[in-house]
């Protein structure tokens, strides 16, 4: 939202600097994003003076130019000019040699000193289009004959200057949508903190009149819940035409273009009171009669930008007698009903909508309009009269014509001040300064709000229905902390802490140990939406469509579920990554899926883990290698050892998600699955390089860490090893393995490795695979032998021969 200095300049008198107002605004809550120039001539007229020509003659080597002699003050030029008008004596408006000027477009461009059919020209002699002051190049501009040689074209021709404050205006600011808005927070600020005696001049609007009632209008408000107020008045004759200059400045001042004088007066009125208005064509309103009421759903409608618009069933209407849509209230104006050059009788609309209601609509047709902006955020109730006064009398200064009805004011239910009960001692102890109960009174009275003693701790205060979002007694607290002022503050010299307890595991904490552990292993977290397209559900990754939770996203139709599980989402990621030439990635993510089953929603807490590409970059002294199932299967078995969870199964996963991949489960229910991600939910991602990825149900995971860590002495005795390698089937993994060794001996083995994999279909015989196992024994308690070792391990090959039908190769 912008600000201009020079409009709030009439409301409130500040002789501020500029950087002490940015400072007032930030403290009253009004962030400032930026401040900025304006002139209303773009280049202020910079190095253009008044020039009086003292001779004029034919230029020797061209007939329609003339050379003349130009005397600006402090010197004389010579400046070749075209232009048919010039003569001896004439009072002209001259660019000099390095001045910057302005094409139409907005396009710079330097006068520069040069000949002009051989003869020099020192200047130029401007046309106001040339200037910027008009459209007209039929002639140089030509002065009065009084106006003073070398003065500076910005005093003659009033180059308006200003400063405009970019405001980054939060939602709960209902109150500061218009220039009044912010006058009357910065008043009460500079009331309390610099002792300003708080008047604000107001529009006066003691001056309107109702000329006669011969255009009189029906207004029937239907649906009074999304329409609380709406007030409206006919003003006949009116002469659409350009806006006077200093109304133009106002509006370019803060970005918006001038149309014509009626519709810059709507403008005008939204940025001064926060009150948007619409101005209909009133022959084109059908019976005099004004409805307001949300149409048939699939309601067709054809808006001020020529688009044919489908309604929706909620989207409130102002309609004319014959129930012909005219407005979307509160958002946008219709092609057939606006104000046009020919138009003699405007209806004046000024309302008050349902912020909820204005917000669907605008966002569920992509009209982010200011006005919209104004009503979604809560507008006040109570100004839509006076804001309809303020317009009236300025199309009577502006457009001429006649007020010919009274306001028209549907207002069946009054919306009347909130009153809120605020304890003193609340006040203090939430802003952590003591502030005088005087002073809490003093700024309730410069914002405004009446107040009455409830007891001798507390008071009742009415809030103005400008301020939508102060509900609450702490929203009162805030208010009057932005005009007491932050900076006083004062910064304690000790630190009060609570000591929290919560039970291990402890959620934060773990989700801690995670993020350092992944990130010390070259993982980044990402943070993805948890809205996702069901359309991407269609093909390799197939849901119920009765288990999607399904949104009514208004803002983007395409994200219409929340998403059912972490997959798909993550790999939009690194797709997009992937594309970008990131290729080696390692990612994580802490989210939720969210199923619909029979009881309700069901969302599920996870954490999700994505690798691909090569395992480190490349570099001269190391090499690199793509990443592979064993390296997702290290990173989840590392994680789970990290966190001291153990005691689980592991099976082959179900999930049609991977091409194949484990899972570690107790019971049937999992911890983690991991594999490679099938094929062809890549391909539908256009993601050309494998994948692998690793799903943890935290919630379990949470729950199945030990408490209990398990400390031994290390031991005094030597440990041995053995190596066997074993021919098995290839379908034998080598937990099975693992499963028979701990199994024949739980009491010296401590360890069981894989060293070596070999395959060779002409040396084992197909669908064979060789497997080479360390295994290390050791007794806390005596030095082993050899006798004792090849004891088990002869057992253990028994097993491994009888259980696997396995070979031991010698």
């Amino acid at each position: 939202m912008k600000i201009s200095l020079n409009w709030l300049k009439d409301y409130i008198d500040l002789n501020l600097d500029t950087e002490k107002i940015s400072e007032i605004l930030t403290t009253i809550g009004l962030e400032v994003e930026g401040i900025e120039q304006f002139e209303s001539v773009k280049g202020g007229l910079k190095g253009v003076v008044v020039g009086h020509i003292l001779e004029c003659g034919k230029h020797p080597n061209a007939d329609k130019l003339s050379l003349t002699k130009v005397d600006i003050g402090d010197q004389e030029l010579q400046i070749v000019c075209g232009a048919p008008n010039v003569a001896v004596g004439q009072k002209v408006l001259v660019a000099t040699i390095g001045t910057t000027l302005y094409d139409g477009e907005g396009n710079p461009w330097k006068i520069k000193k040069g000949k002009i059919r051989g003869e020099e020209s020192q200047g130029m002699i401007c046309a106001e289009d040339e200037l910027g002051l008009g459209s007209s190049h039929d002639g140089i501009m030509v002065l009065p004959d009084d106006t003073n040689v070398g003065t500076l074209a910005s005093e003659v021709c009033n180059v308006e200057t200003d400063v405009i404050y970019e405001i980054g205006l939060t939602p709960n600011r209902s109150d500061a949508t218009s220039h009044i808005g912010v006058a009357q927070d910065v008043a009460a600020y500079l009331q309390i903190n610099h002792n300003f005696d708080g008047q604000i001049n107001l529009p006066d609007l003691d001056t309107f009149n109702v000329d006669n009632k011969t255009n009189l209008f029906e207004v029937v408000v239907e649906d009074a819940k999304r329409c609380p107020r709406y007030s409206g008045i006919s003003i006949s004759d009116v002469t659409i035409a350009e806006s006077p200059e200093w109304l133009r400045n106002k509006l370019k001042a803060i970005g918006i273009r001038p149309i014509s004088n009626i519709v810059d007066i709507t403008n005008y009125i939204l940025h001064e009171y926060g009150q948007p208005l619409h101005a209909f064509d009133a022959d084109k309103v059908a019976d005099n009669k004004i409805v307001v009421k949300c149409l048939e759903e699939g309601s067709k409608f054809t808006s001020l930008d020529e688009k044919e618009r489908t309604l929706h069933s909620e989207d409130l209407m102002i309609c004319d007698g014959d129930g012909q849509g005219m407005c979307i209230a509160g958002v946008f104006g219709g092609l057939d009903s606006g104000v046009t050059s020919t138009t003699k009788n405007i209806f004046l609309e000024s309302a008050h909508f349902e912020a909820k209601s204005i917000r669907k609509s605008s966002t569920r047709h992509l009209l982010r309009t200011d006005a919209a902006k104004v009503f979604e955020k809560g507008s006040d109730p109570n100004i839509t009269v006076q804001a309809l006064k303020r317009a009236a009398i300025l199309i009577k200064e502006l457009a001429g014509g006649t007020i010919t009805s009274s306001i028209v004011d549907v207002y069946p239910d009054e919306i009347l001040q909130k009153e809120i009960q605020l304890r003193y001692s609340k006040v203090n102890d939430l802003i952590g300064n003591e502030i005088s109960v005087e002073e809490i009174h003093q700024i309730l009275s410069a914002l405004g709000m009446g107040t009455a003693p409830v007891d001798e701790n507390s008071i009742k205060v009415k809030v103005p229905t400008n301020k939508a979002d102060v509900i609450r007694e702490v929203d009162l607290i805030e208010e009057i902390l932005r005009i007491y002022g932050f900076n006083k503050i004062s910064t304690p010299d000790k630190v009060l802490s609570t000591i929290s307890y919560s039970h291990f595991p402890d959620s934060n904490l773990v989700k801690s140990r995670i993020r350092t552990f992944l990130s010390a292993n070259g993982f980044n977290e990402m943070l993805n939406l948890s809205l996702i397209e069901s359309g991407q559900y269609e093909k390799a990754v197939s849901f119920n469509q009765d288990q999607f939770v399904k949104i009514n996203n208004t803002s983007n139709i395409h994200l219409d579920i929340m998403r059912p599980e972490m997959l798909l989402s993550g790999l939009n990621t690194m797709a997009y990554n992937i594309n970008r030439q990131q290729n080696n990635l390692k990612l994580y993510e802490f989210g939720k899926d969210y199923l619909r089953n029979s009881e309700g929603i069901n969302e599920k807490q996870k954490l999700s883990l994505f690798i691909s590409g090569s395992d480190v970059e490349a570099h001269w002294n190391s090499q690199s290698q793509k990443v592979n199932f064993f390296s997702i299967k290290s990173f989840v078995a590392n994680l789970l050892e990290r966190l001291n969870v153990k005691g689980y199964q592991v099976s082959e996963t179900e999930d049609s998600r991977f091409l194949f991949g484990l899972k570690y489960h107790r019971g049937p229910k999992a911890l983690v699955d991991f594999g490679k991600v099938n094929a062809e939910i890549l391909k539908e991602r256009d993601v050309k390089q494998d994948v692998f990825y690793a799903e943890f149900d935290f919630e379990f995971l949470l729950n199945s860490i030990s408490t209990t860590n398990y400390v031994s002495e290390i031991s005094k005795f030597p440990s041995m090893r053995r190596d066997l390698a074993l021919v098995i089937d290839d379908t034998v993994a080598f937990e099975d393995i693992v499963k028979i060794a701990k199994k024949t001996d739980k009491k010296i083995l401590k360890k069981i490795g894989l060293f070596d994999l070999f395959k060779d279909e002409e040396k084992l015989g197909k669908d064979k695979k060789s497997y080479a196992v360390s295994f290390v024994f050791e007794n806390n308690e005596k030095t082993l032998n050899d006798k004792e070792v090849d004891k088990l391990m002869k057992k253990m090959q028994n097993q491994f021969e009888s259980e696997l039908n396995a070979q031991i190769r010698k």
